[in-house]
């Protein structure tokens, strides 16, 4: 549902007991760990035990499975995910109680008033910026807080308050959130049409984002209309990188600022993509004037973030990855990266599709770019915060991908696939789970049936 963003966003400290409502997710629970570590009283809920929701019990907030209107007693603020339906009973018992109800977006700010933000925004890349970012700052020794859409490995969390001045925070556009933070420092990573159902239109997706920058003191991007500060491989680029070279899981270039050679960049996650988030992250710490060589040591160290090309097993020869992407251009950059892994190797992709209106407007267009692989299994669509559309499923993905018959699957039936991929992976394949849902539980199942079929 979509919960107004309050005209007043008070501080954290004056918002009396904050409860969360679907505290589980990425988004909220790091508002949830950023507020717990600032003193404020919280509690939350969700629809599902997490190893999320084990973790903040762990760190001392109270967490409840399910939902019930008993569990906002005693709450003077409630931030919702927008996944909550109206009918929900919190947000029922919120309303007709007249405790504050907010969006996830105000929680957030709520945390970020009085500390100078960098706020990373965009269609793809901006959970890995944000985490290249704040472990590059980490390393230069500004000790950031900071909250990502995502577990960072070698941060071990998405969100932690830090002792410095600076906030560095992922910054989403699918539901207009970012337009609430008022950053110092924007990064906008690329803008390609999404979330239309909330926009309804590119143009009027394009203009948010326009708005975004020019909230900002500085905007970086590879846009030169939309960035004080530009950063990519190409000529004239504030931040360049050059002589990129992308072997197995390993990432090189070399960077140059200003004219100045910043040396080499070695980066232990695979990807184009991921060597241009790194020059965001670059940009960003040295428009803060941190060391530029602190800042390349932080890069080094980064070991990428939970879902993004993720490395969750290997037996047998056969090693299975697991990755967020769920828009076209982001399938086609991890395919790329998941190429470059698999060298001689052949790619085995689990694709389920994400969102009814995401799938209804790019299913071809997903599925063109899944011809990168070598052999397919697509699901059916994971329905969030939609109504199920019959006359809108995985096959609509699966009939456009380019291979031969055979070699593409439509697989309703979520339960069959690791059965499905067991039959049909063998040594030296690399096996990509893949989208936005559920199909992430599928890749450790693999790795087990794997396990299994090897002989323990």
């Amino acid at each position: 549902m979509k919960i107004p963003v309050p005209d007043e966003i008070l501080p954290a400290g004056e918002i009396g007991h904050v409860h969360l409502v679907g505290i589980g997710g990425a988004g909220l629970s790091a508002i949830a760990r950023l507020m717990h570590q600032s003193g404020v009283p919280v509690s939350g809920s969700d629809a599902h035990d997490s190893a999320v929701v084990q973790a903040l019990r762990a760190e001392g907030i109270a967490v409840q499975v399910g939902h019930d209107a008993a569990h906002v007693d005693g709450a003077d603020t409630v931030v919702a995910t927008t996944a909550a339906r109206e009918d929900n009973p919190e947000i029922v018992a919120a309303t007709v109680r007249g405790l504050r109800l907010w969006p996830r977006s105000a929680g957030l700010q709520s945390v970020l008033i009085d500390r100078s933000v960098v706020a990373i925004a965009g269609t793809h890349g901006k959970t890995t910026t944000t985490a290249m970012a704040t472990v590059a700052l980490q390393e230069a020794g500004l000790d950031p807080t900071f909250a990502i859409g995502a577990e960072v490995e070698t941060l071990g969390t998405n969100a932690r308050l830090g002792s410095g001045p600076v906030a560095v925070v992922e910054a989403d556009e699918s539901d207009g959130a970012f337009l609430v933070y008022t950053p110092d420092i924007a990064v906008i990573t690329n803008v390609d049409a999404d979330h239309l159902d909330h926009w309804g239109t590119e143009a009027a997706y394009e203009a948010a984002f326009a708005e975004f920058a020019r909230r900002a003191r500085v905007t970086i991007s590879d846009r030169p209309d939309l960035a004080d500060v530009t950063a990519g491989f190409f000529d004239g680029a504030t931040v360049r990188g050059h002589d990129l070279a992308i072997e197995g899981a390993t990432t090189r270039f070399r960077v140059e600022a200003r004219g100045e050679d910043l040396g080499a960049v070695e980066l232990a996650v695979p990807g184009r993509h991921y060597a241009q988030d790194a020059l965001y992250a670059l940009a960003v710490g040295l428009e803060l004037g941190a060391d530029p060589a602190a800042l390349v040591r932080g890069l080094a160290r980064h070991r990428g973030a939970k879902r993004r090309m993720e490395a969750i097993g290997e037996v047998a020869g056969v090693r299975v990855y697991d990755s967020y992407a769920h828009h076209p251009s982001e399938i086609r950059g991890d395919l790329e990266a998941a190429r470059s892994v698999a060298g001689d190797g052949r790619l085995v992709v689990c694709f389920q599709p994400h969102l009814v209106s995401r799938t209804r407007i790019f299913g071809a267009e997903m599925g063109a770019a899944l011809g990168a692989a070598d052999e397919v299994v697509v699901l059916d669509v994971y329905v969030a915060r939609e109504d199920p559309d019959p006359a809108v499923t995985g096959a609509l993905v699966a009939d456009a991908v380019p291979l031969p018959t055979g070699q593409v699957t439509f697989l309703p039936e979520r339960d069959r696939a690791v059965a499905v991929l067991l039959d049909r992976v063998g040594p030296g394949d690399v096996v990509l789970t893949l989208g936005a849902g559920d199909v992430t539980t599928l890749a450790p199942l693999l790795v087990a049936g794997l396990q299994e079929r090897a002989g323990g």
